[in-house]
């Protein structure tokens, strides 16, 4: 069974959009209506247990969203296509272009989880364990990420989200998934070009992370950090952030 998706366009360039460890793919609504659907298709992917996917069951693991994603991609009948992946989705996309080299011909990393992941101290493991079952701790996590700054109503709003749109055995499994895996070492060197986006008020993902990885790892890999935003930035500044990947993917057509 393909995985669960939906699709904007219907454009030559093929996009897959990977979502975060917070909810579905419909985080991202907020700059669909300013995407370029005559040059792009997107296809925006639900992992399993999340979205669209919520009825299917599996590992929970960055190796079988890569497979998923691939498979998702023969479907739609793409050889080669770009990616987006946001935060936990920024690894995710990463698997997949190491997995898959010849096929993915560009992505941007928006607020990304590197390759190494993000292993948790006691305090990190005690707060990111707790959200599993209690809103506080998720309400405090998007708080933080985003900068102390954005509407207690929005943040209302995401928490909400996060629990309509994902399953607690697929959400308490991808917590492993992102904080535990590590192909750093595996990933070394790829060659994909990477536009990687880190949120000007993201305290947790920020640009010295990047530097420390992505930007290490990747000889191809260009920073831009995001004015005005935080974790969030399709949320926060979705024209923005429409603007900005589509450029990128100009870049890489053909």
């Amino acid at each position: 069974m393909t995985i669960g998706h939906t699709v904007y366009g219907s454009g030559k360039e093929g996009i897959i959009v990977l979502e975060g460890w917070f909810g579905d793919h419909t985080v991202f609504a907020p700059m669909i209506p300013f995407l370029d659907t005559e040059t792009f298709t997107y296809a925006f992917m639900d992992y399993r247990g999340y979205g669209c996917s919520r009825h299917m069951h599996g590992e929970y693991t960055m190796a079988e969203i890569a497979a998923d994603a691939i498979e998702l991609a023969d479907y739609l009948g793409w050889q080669q296509f770009h990616l987006i992946g946001h935060s936990m989705g920024g690894m995710a996309m990463l698997r997949i272009a190491v997995d898959n080299t010849s096929r993915v011909k560009s992505g941007v990393a928006l607020t990304p989880v590197p390759a190494s992941g993000v292993p948790l101290d006691a305090d990190g493991e005690a707060l990111f364990s707790g959200a599993i079952d209690n809103d506080e701790n998720r309400r405090g996590i998007i708080d933080f990420t985003t900068g102390n700054r954005l509407s207690g109503k929005w943040l209302d709003w995401r928490v909400r989200r996060s629990r309509e749109t994902t399953t607690r055995e697929a959400y308490a499994a991808y917590l492993d998934a992102w904080t535990k895996t590590d192909f750093a070492e595996q990933s070394k060197g790829l060659q994909t070009p990477l536009l990687v986006c880190p949120g000007e008020h993201d305290q947790a993902l920020n640009k010295e992370v990047m530097e420390q990885t992505y930007l290490t790892l990747y000889p191809n890999a260009t920073l831009e950090v995001l004015p005005n935003s935080g974790h969030y930035p399709m949320q926060e500044t979705p024209v923005y952030l429409a603007t900005l990947l589509e450029e990128f993917f100009r870049q890489h057509i053909g």
